[in-house]
């Protein structure tokens, strides 16, 4: 063996010897770690709980008291004696405020601990927190050797002014985590940013992220549970996306994210708290569970979020984060040029784009110029009355004309009260309505067309904050329902109050079906069947739903039916004259009907195709 090759194996010894030392350290660090990690999951397990609570008494009773030592609690074993000392410190809270928002922190964490938003109140003029004290948790998960949550430690004040909040959290081998805050002096953000300070000798090569884990529980602020939940969520938005997904409204679930999202966002009603990554997340998993509503602590919703990160690098790497903890305001979500807007519900792609291009701006426009809300809605109402006049004069105008021929509509059904002259009935009732110039369906697509705008202000009210807490004749929140009568307790469907705005939206919409189908033929089965459901459970139906909704929305109908009542009224005195349409339909009769345009052209395509296939047979 010559001298080459005995200094080759020398040297695979070599390696190989410090590659089992190497393997040896890391496999006693992983067992440290997994030691430390199965100590704690031991201490977080439920003490289990006898399923027969009556022997448990008698074995109690019926045993002898025994006196047993105290068992002091095992602290928490940190390789790094700073982590260690951290850990068992005491916390603080300190504080950032400006004109509109006050945010405690705590040193424990290095976390928010309360966000006050001084502008509003809650609906019993409580102050309205958008989480309260110790009522949310955020926290950094690193690993730098050994398992670190930032939550679990408390970090050192280094830097405070009215505006910035800078803590830290040092390492015995050098190095710091450092937690940046900056509250600007107006507005609802909060800058964040999370330094890596000297901590590439900390933290192992081949770690490449970490994860962020944030969870919050909201409180109740609106008067009514069902309104409140239903408008509460958790949403989340992807790069490019048009607008956020979502979940919840008053639903538990959960999701987990597995591409690249760029924030999330736990909404209330009217406030919400929205955490945006600049540098994105990596992926994710959401959370949302709702309390129930007698819940004594009156808490709405408890919402988490566990979010992968890339791990910045570097002796001066950070992670910059915002937060927005304030109202959902249309106009000041769009701002952000982030899509944050799009979390409030204004509905799909067609009902939103009404919204958000008609209604918004109009309601913003009488805003201007009148601060009484109730006001603003009656002469939206009118202008939105105004602008689809024609189309619903054309089914008013269709409706009276139907109802100033039932007379001769009555006479058909004598002239064929058989089934079987159902066909020469039809045939019959359709002569009719060409020689009056009335169509069966002139009505009906006018009334399609309104749809959209009814169902864009059934968005729009119960999620417009501007009329959180404004008051109007005896409501004293349009946002939410009015009540002249609480019952004390809940009936099913109905609830526990009742309100005098849905009452009156009820009885409106009575009246307006009894003038509408009035015209319809009595002696027609399916006809008595459409009337009943016009005239009773349309109203009765929309009472119960509209009982525990917004004021505003209810207070919108029923200014919309008391304008459709009058239009009728006003098309049914100077617009349409019975004696003057029964007399051309007299006049007309043992004529041929004139034909329209289509039907003459119908008429001459079906005589060349003749002439056609005549020729074809010679």
């Amino acid at each position: 063996m010559d001298k080459n090759s005995i200094i080759g194996f020398v040297l695979i010894g070599a390696i190989f010897i410090g590659f089992t030392l190497y393997q040896s350290h890391q496999a006693k660090e992983q067992m440290e770690y997994k030691r430390i990690q199965d100590s704690i999951a031991l201490a977080n397990m439920p003490i289990p709980v006898p399923e027969d609570s009556t022997a448990t008494a008698v074995m109690e009773q019926a045993a002898p008291a025994v006196e047993m030592p105290a068992v002091a609690a095992q602290p928490e074993i940190y390789k790094d004696a700073l982590l260690g000392a951290a850990h068992s410190a005491e916390e603080s809270i300190v504080a950032l405020e400006n004109e509109s928002l006050r945010i405690e922190f705590t040193t424990r964490g290095a976390q928010p601990w309360s966000a006050l938003l001084k502008d509003f109140r809650n609906h019993d003029s409580t102050d309205l927190y958008l989480f309260r004290g110790g009522a949310s948790e955020l926290s950094a998960n690193i690993y730098t050797g050994e398992y670190v949550a930032t939550k679990e430690f408390v970090f050192n004040v280094v830097e405070q002014t009215d505006s910035t909040l800078v803590m830290q959290l040092p390492f015995s081998g050098g190095g710091c985590l450092e937690q940046a805050y900056t509250l600007p002096a107006k507005g609802y953000s909060l800058f964040s940013e999370l330094r890596f300070k000297d901590l590439d000798t900390q933290i192992p090569r081949n770690v490449s992220s970490f994860d962020l884990d944030y969870s919050m529980v909201i409180p109740r602020m609106e008067k009514g549970f069902r309104n409140e939940s239903q408008y509460s969520k958790v949403d989340w938005y992807f790069n490019g996306d048009k607008k956020p997904s979502e979940m919840g409204k008053g639903r538990n679930n959960s999701k987990r994210i597995d591409s690249r999202l760029s924030w999330f966002a736990f909404q209330q009603q009217f406030f919400s708290a929205i955490v945006y990554a600049p540098k994105d997340y990596a992926s994710g998993e959401l959370a949302v569970n709702f309390f129930e509503e007698n819940d004594p602590d009156r808490n709405l919703m408890a919402c988490s979020a566990k979010m992968r990160m890339d791990l910045p690098r570097g002796a001066d790497a950070s992670l910059p984060l915002e937060f927005y903890f304030g109202p959902n305001n249309f106009h000041s979500l769009k701002e952000f040029d982030r899509n944050y807007e799009k979390i409030i519900p204004l509905g799909g792609s067609l009902v939103g784009w009404f919204t958000r291009f008609v209604i918004i701006p109009l309601f913003n426009f009488f805003n201007r110029f009148f601060s009484n809300f109730g006001l603003i809605i009656l002469l939206m109402t009118l202008v939105i009355k105004l602008v689809v006049l024609p189309f619903t004069y054309k089914s008013f105008s269709s409706s009276a004309k139907m109802q100033a021929l039932k007379p001769l509509m009555e006479k058909i059904n004598e002239k064929f009260p058989k089934k079987e002259d159902a066909m020469k009935k039809q045939q019959a009732t359709m002569d009719l309505y060409k020689r009056a110039g009335v169509s069966p369906l002139g009505g009906c697509l006018p009334t399609l067309l309104t749809f959209p705008i009814l169902w864009a202000m059934y968005r729009f009210f119960p999620a417009s904050i501007e009329l959180r807490q404004q008051s109007f004749l005896w409501c004293h929140d349009l946002s939410s329902y009015d009540s002249i009568v609480d019952f004390g307790t809940r009936i099913p469907i109905l609830g526990d109050h009742l309100s005098l705005f849905a009452l009156l939206m009820a009885a409106t919409m009575w009246i307006y079906s009894k003038l509408t189908v009035q015209s319809t033929a009595g002696n027609d089965p399916n006809a008595a069947s459409m009337r009943f459901m016009s005239v009773w459970m349309m109203p009765i139906m929309m009472f119960f739903i509209c009982n525990s909704l917004s004021a505003a929305l209810s207070y919108y109908y029923l200014l919309s039916q008391l304008i459709s009542i009058v239009e009728i009224y006003i098309i049914k005195k100077f617009f349409v004259h019975p004696e003057q349409l029964i007399a051309k339909v007299k006049a007309s009769e043992g004529k041929p009907l004139p034909k329209s345009k289509f039907q003459q052209r119908l008429e001459a395509a079906q005589k060349m195709q003749q002439e056609q296939m005549k020729k074809r047979n010679k």
